[in-house]
């Protein structure tokens, strides 16, 4: 009876491990690397910009005149004034002499009991003149003028939400890098999965859906007691395989202001990271088996490097799933804008799964916040 050794069991599980990454990166990455963005803009129904603040006055007075600047011929501005202590009522009141297309919300902390982000969220939408919504936050700015007409093309009889990307602005730093690479990765995971009709999730930053789809399934009326998710966990509950179309045309693009320090960037990510349970089954298994095979890889090739396996064997192995992954990235990255971070690739995904666990554990021991 031939002998089976420990290394021959770390070997199958690390071409177990290897197996999976190839098929996530063949099936599902491949489809934003190759994507072809659209160059028509012949749907252009009239569009309600949604943007909830919260104490966001200096990026108001910054950023809401960037929205009035854009190349379409209906639209509005419905901004959501939640609760803020600061100068954004004022602001919001100058502007509103100014734009004639701005609709103000203003949410006071006497009328309204605590609340996070949905509730606001839920008042700009009922407080929308039109059918079409378009949703992005106080931080950030269209990249284009023709970023409403870029998301909005999209609309049509059965397409009923539009999956938009957007990244954070380029700084100087490792930290923004390592920001920007997290944002890049999760944005080729839930584009891809999108174009290959499963998908499990949107970004508030930018993202478009119809009034009828959000009140026919009574909003967030299910999610009210989740601390975030008003974006990702609605579309992971309304989406199907017909409703859902991806824009990602350079045009399209909205950017926001990154962390300034690792503290805030963890924090952040911690209140992102409470949501993801809520998915639905497949999608947790899906992505569940992609983050728990890349552990599996690395940590199995960590052993066989020490182990009195064949490392040839071993190395051509990892060096094909790096060629693979390399390839896919490069493509993705000049198409999302990105492709300073290619180089840092393999560094930043050994980093991030060396700290999601630990953003993960935080989160047992750290108390819950609100939505800003």
């Amino acid at each position: 009876m031939m002998e089976i050794h420990l290394s021959d069991i770390v070997f199958g599980v690390f071409v177990f491990a290897a197996a999976v990454q190839l098929t996530y990166y063949l099936f599902y990455y491949t489809r934003v690397a190759w994507f072809k963005p659209k160059s028509d803009f012949h749907t252009q129904p009239p569009i309600s910009v949604v943007i909830c603040a919260k104490n966001e006055a200096l990026k108001l007075h910054k950023n809401i005149p960037l929205f009035f600047q854009q190349d379409y011929p209906q639209y509005q501005i419905v901004v959501v004034n939640d609760c803020s202590v600061d100068e954004s009522s004022d602001i919001l009141e100058e502007f509103q002499k100014k734009y004639n297309n701005l609709h103000v919300v203003e949410l006071n902390e006497d009328d309204i009991k605590a609340h996070d982000k949905k509730l606001a969220l839920t008042l700009g939408i009922k407080g929308a003149k039109y059918e079409h919504l378009l949703l992005t936050d106080a931080d950030c700015v269209p990249m284009d003028s023709k970023w409403i007409a870029s998301m909005a093309r999209n609309f049509s009889n059965e397409k009923e939400i539009v999956i938009g990307y957007g990244p954070y602005k380029k700084t100087s730093g490792l930290l923004n890098k390592l920001i920007r690479f997290d944002t890049f990765f999760i944005g080729v995971q839930y584009l891809s999965f999108s174009l290959a009709k499963n998908t499990y999730m949107g970004i508030g930053r930018n993202l478009a859906y119809t009034k009828t789809l959000f009140f026919k399934h009574k909003g967030f009326a299910s999610q009210y007691h989740i601390q975030s998710g008003d974006d990702d966990l609605f579309i992971n509950k309304v989406a199907t395989q017909q409703n859902t179309v991806v824009e990602l045309n350079a045009t399209s693009f909205t950017y926001s202001d990154p962390k300034t320090s690792l503290g805030a960037w963890i924090k952040q990510k911690r209140r992102h990271l409470t949501t993801a349970k809520h998915y639905k089954p497949s999608h947790k298994f899906g992505l569940a088996l992609g983050s728990f095979t890349q552990y599996l890889f690395f940590i199995s090739f960590a052993a066989l490097m020490f182990s009195s396996f064949d490392i040839s064997i071993v190395l051509s192995i990892f060096g094909f799933r790096l060629v693979t992954q390399f390839i896919i990235l490069r493509k993705s990255m000049i198409l999302l804008k990105e492709s300073d971070l290619l180089l840092f690739s393999l560094f930043f995904e050994i980093l991030l799964l060396v700290l999601y666990p630990i953003i993960y554990i935080g989160n047992a021991f750290v108390k819950k916040h609100k939505w800003k």
